[in-house]
């Protein structure tokens, strides 16, 4: 008789770091369904999924041991179907491992260590993992199966390993986070271990948010010779089923969902990182000030798709620079979008305070201070609001203005999530585009808010490009020197202005203390500020090679 189909659910699911208990409930129910609504014989879940990823110094703990043993004693309960799911395992010598357990019936059919422990950009898993070093293959329904662990599947010898020790079909745990452009990444990397080992690769990512990570799913099932037999979709949770041919050593073809573009793919990363950051730190809703520019009107839309309206607040807090057109534009965005909208001027204490600091000041002409006080009472407003309602205040800074220091400490940089934080500008203007075509009939951002000239209206008549290079020049010398490393005189070599670059590059430098200070943000790029990038406050490297 031909050997039975091996039915497989992908549980591309978004879990909660630290809930052990709770994720492993999660993990329950998703293989319950599987089994009973999808007939599945096997699911596989992602990296890590007792304790969601990454955990960090949880994995630290005393209590963290107890816990998963807690844990694993509710997953023994399930029946009637594999489970291959992600836990900290501690190792003999005491040593702890990211592994990968395959059980069922209450029965571990097999263990597995992660032998890729990546150290660099996000990750820091050396500082708590020690690496395995066997491969481990187990047998369900004649199909002899191997696994391994996200950054395993980006190195030859762990999928070599596996097949030398008679693997049929590799099974991949992830927990791989977003930027822009990694679902192709991941289709070419997989791609290169399937027509090395001749294996067919099941990859099953993590989605959702956690603190400034980004997991996207995109899941997806890839044949041994490179074709996609699954992909799901991205940034959604769900089960997927896929049936693997175990006489032919193919996956019967399955769903195919379509990869989005730059744009879409940013934007609806940014919406479920500011869903799950509110939602899973327990917010009632958040609260922005809304400016009339662009910025804050991307930050507006993107809240409200993530949040909907009844959870949103924007406020307006105009001083006598706030430009009449950017008064009725902030008021069309929030009723476009059907906010809480109200309007808090902000002269009274601007006033107060430049009355109380008056001697102080006695003989000293005006320069920023005065623009910063504006900055820093309409910060003190929001926070208020954020106290008394229970809000999360999101900030609006975009990666542009935050890697020069444009935005003012315990001001415009008052509060909780920075929702634009490692968005460029040009790619600002661009998701307002994307985001306005999808509802043509009631665009959410206003067309003169894009086609104005960006400013902070801190002053008369100010402009973005008085202060800063055009955004376009901005962009590109900050991409290379923040995610490409180059250095001043590489960027100049390009073809870009010595003395920008020299001023550019100073300005990012010096404001490395300002960033400290801010709050987090989703990473959308290769490398973002925060966990990706760190650089000493005090220093003396000088720009140059």
């Amino acid at each position: 008789m031909p050997a039975a189909p091996l039915r497989i659910v992908l549980a591309q699911i978004d879990l909660l770091v630290g809930d052990i208990p709770g994720n492993a409930e999660r993990l329950a129910q998703a293989a319950a369904t599987a089994r009973d609504d999808m007939a599945a014989d096997l699911v596989l879940f992602p990296e890590l999924s007792l304790t969601g990823y990454p955990p960090e110094d949880l994995l630290l703990r005393p209590s963290l041991d107890l816990r998963v043993d807690e844990a694993l004693a509710r997953l023994r309960e399930v029946r009637g179907i594999t489970l291959v799911f992600g836990l900290p395992e501690r190792a003999r010598d005491g040593g702890l491992l990211n592994a990968a357990w395959a059980m069922r019936d209450g029965e571990v059919l097999v263990r597995y260590a992660k032998h890729e422990l990546p150290n660099s950009q996000v990750f820091d898993e050396r500082r708590y993992f020690v690496p395995g070093e066997r491969p481990s293959v187990f047998e369900q329904q004649g199909v002899r199966i191997g696994l391994t662990i996200c950054e395993d599947i980006w190195h030859r010898a762990p999928a070599r390993a596996a097949r030398a020790a008679g693997a049929e079909l590799l099974l991949n745990l992830n927990a791989s986070p977003f930027h822009a452009g990694k679902p192709v990444e991941r289709h070419q990397v997989v791609s290169a271990r399937c027509a090395e080992t001749g294996l067919p690769v099941v990859y099953c990512n993590l989605v959702g948010g956690q603190d400034e990570l980004i997991f996207d799913g995109g899941s997806f099932a890839m044949q041994a010779d490179g074709g996609v037999a699954l992909q799901a979709p991205v940034m959604e949770e769900g089960l997927f089923p896929l049936v693997f041919d175990a006489a032919a050593k193919r996956f019967l073809p399955a769903g195919q969902a379509v990869l989005p573009g730059l744009e879409e793919s940013v934007y609806r990363a940014l919406v479920l990182a500011v869903r799950d950051y509110v939602n899973k730190s327990g917010f009632k809703g958040v609260v922005l000030g809304l400016s009339g520019g662009i910025d804050s009107a991307l930050t507006l839309a993107v809240a409200v798709d993530a949040l909907g309206p009844e959870r949103v607040r924007a406020v307006m807090m105009p001083y006598r620079y706030t430009a009449e057109i950017s008064l009725e534009d902030a008021e069309a965005e929030a009723r476009t979008l059907g906010v809480h909208y109200s309007v808090l001027s902000i002269a009274p204490m601007v006033e107060a305070f430049s009355e109380t600091l008056a001697e102080t000041f006695a003989g000293l002409g005006k320069d920023k201070t005065e623009e910063n006080l504006q900055a820093r009472s309409r910060g003190v407003l929001l926070m208020a609001i954020s106290n008394k309602l229970g809000y999360l205040v999101l900030t609006t800074g975009n990666k542009s203005e935050m890697s020069v220091g444009y935005a003012t400490l315990y001001g415009d940089m008052a509060g909780g999530f920075d929702v634009l934080k490692d968005v460029p500008k040009t790619l600002v203007f661009r998701l307002c585009e994307w985001r306005n075509a999808q509802s043509p009939d009631s665009p959410p951002i206003p067309q003169r808010v894009i086609d104005r000239p960006p400013s902070a209206e801190l002053a008369p008549d100010q402009k973005d490009e008085d202060s800063l290079p055009p955004y376009p020049v901005l962009d590109e010398i900050l991409r290379r020197y923040i995610e490409d490393d180059e250095s001043a005189s590489t960027i100049i070599a390009a073809g870009f202005d010595a003395a920008t670059v020299q001023r550019v590059l100073r300005l990012v430098d010096l404001n490395e203390y300002k960033r400290r200070q801010a709050a987090i943000g989703p990473r959308i790029t290769r490398r973002g500020f925060g966990k990706d990038r760190r650089y000493p406050i005090v220093n003396g490297w000088r720009i140059g090679n």
